[in-house]
């Protein structure tokens, strides 16, 4: 894409993707968009649930919050969502997801130049495309969008990732929600993550994440404060009242950007493949991610201080919500000894001693 004078760009807007793991993923990608453009306007188009991920981002000039409604009300929105887009001027739009959805809006909007991957019946709506890998196997997902950049928009990655950066008004928020909860206030604080939208294939068995609570209260003194979502309360409480010691349980308690902050004020992660898992990467937490039916090689946490537990046994991975077979041996093979060893590995903040 042409940087000169006469084709300076004033207005991006980049479409996020749909789930908070994949903004994570998109994140380098991201900021290599605003690296390219230091003087551009940049706006990012976000469903409204995942909008408090970028409060902390202030090098982003512009969060756009959108939902879409069922039936009637869902036309209504989707107009809505044009209309903002036309209104803002963009000179360039990227999409990050590759839905026909989010290509048709910033065409019937007037964004000139539009960027993304080929496919879904798209390409015609794009003016500069990319098409998409055969073969992504191997490659992290991270990757994807870099290279979409590279072939679509001509930016080369620099191999530097953005950081995920935190609002303090958030952390605040969280601290004092900490305060009202924890029985040691000095104790490290550990987040667990035992749910997954996804289905019970990436979900570590309930029993061994109760024996993991107990032993890192032995083991380090440490306390655990379990994440999720509302619909997943129910199996962080039924995890915290197995264990012996007990949990803060904060599924349903936070939004995107609360779960953010409070990851910030937490010394390490134990976690299913989940968007909670990619957020402590990016935050630079000790983070062990746990991961049954999924690729880690595809979707791994990305971070300075990382690691994946997987079994790979002869049906993995299968991508599969749940087990066809029903044993769920690539999850029950993975021992709570060897979570405890790895996030040994990866623990402590850096310049100070690990708390495991």
């Amino acid at each position: 894409m042409s940087r000169s004078p006469e084709a300076k760009l004033r207005r991006i807007l980049v479409k996020a993707p749909n789930w908070l793991g994949d903004l994570v993923m998109s994140l380098a990608a991201l900021g290599a968009v605003r690296r390219a453009f230091p003087d551009a306007e940049l706006a990012v188009l976000v469903k409204q649930e995942l909008a408090g991920f970028f409060d902390g981002l202030r090098w982003l000039d512009r969060v756009i919050p959108y939902r879409i409604r069922s039936g009637f009300e869902g036309v209504a929105d989707r107009w809505r969502v044009i209309s903002t887009i036309r209104a803002g001027g963009y000179d360039l739009a990227v999409l990050f997801p590759k839905s026909f959805q989010s290509a048709l809006w910033v065409t019937i909007a007037g964004v000139p130049r539009r960027a993304g991957s080929a496919g879904q019946g798209r390409g015609p709506l794009l003016t500069h495309a990319a098409r998409p890998a055969r073969d992504p196997q191997g490659r992290h997902q991270k990757n994807d969008y870099l290279e979409m950049l590279r072939d679509a928009v001509g930016i080369e990655a620099s191999g530097e990732d953005a950081t995920l950066e935190v609002a303090e008004p958030r952390r605040a928020s969280m601290r004092e929600w900490l305060t009202n909860r924890r029985r040691r206030a000095h104790a490290p604080l550990v987040a667990l993550a035992p749910a997954a939208a996804y289905g019970p294939a990436k979900e570590w068995p309930a029993d061994r994440y109760a024996r993991l609570i107990d032993r890192l209260e032995e083991t380090t003194g440490a306390e655990c404060v379990l994440v999720g979502t509302a619909s997943e309360r129910a199996r962080c409480t039924e995890i915290a009242v197995a264990s012996r010691v007990g949990a803060i349980v904060a599924a349903g308690e936070t939004d995107v950007g609360d779960l953010v902050a409070l990851l910030s004020l937490c010394q390490g992660f134990v976690g299913n493949d989940s968007g909670a898992m990619h957020v402590a990467g990016a935050l630079g937490l000790p983070t062990v991610g746990i991961f049954g039916s999924t690729r880690p090689d595809r979707t791994g946490p990305v971070g300075p201080r990382t690691r994946v537990l997987y079994e790979r046994i002869e049906c993995s991975p299968c991508l599969a919500r749940t087990c066809r077979f029903g044993h769920y041996d690539c999850l029950k093979r993975i021992s709570v000894e060897r979570a405890l060893e790895a996030l040994a590995s990866v623990g402590g903040r850096p310049g100070e001693a690990r708390f495991l």
